[in-house]
């Protein structure tokens, strides 16, 4: 299980809650590859990876018209990082789920967990 911190908060309610729903689907990923009575994992995989690319992109949207709002003068360095996540998801080669689907689960928690916290700690606590 993939647990939220206090110190991932940064003081915006509305940021911070879009923030828990992103470690919420990362769990989903870890409670898929904890499931050892699921021997086909490629169909719910596939709809994790759905949901996290339109729930971060709900969530980019919305913390960049924040950003925008308050005149936020790092705006056009976050976007860039968040159109680099994005354009993680174009690059994902659905067959090699299937080869091996515990470790696509794995790669894509790393990812995920890595980027997210990184990014909240350095990036997003700078928004105010």
């Amino acid at each position: 299980m993939i647990k939220w911190k206090e110190e991932y908060n940064i003081g915006i309610e509305s940021i911070d809650n879009q923030h828990k729903k992103l470690f919420s689907i990362a769990n989903e990923a870890y409670s898929l590859l904890r499931d050892e009575f699921c021997i086909d994992k490629y169909d719910k995989i596939v709809s994790i990876l759905e949901e996290l690319k339109d729930y971060t992109i709900y969530h980019f949207n919305s913390e960049e018209e924040y950003m925008t709002k308050i005149g936020y003068n790092k705006f056009f360095s976050q976007k860039i990082e968040h159109e680099y996540f994005i354009s993680k998801f174009k690059e994902i080669d659905f067959n090699k789920i299937d080869v091996n689907q515990d470790k696509y689960i794995l790669d894509i928690l790393d990812f995920i967990i890595d980027w997210i916290t990184n990014h909240i700690i350095s990036k997003d606590k700078l928004i105010k």
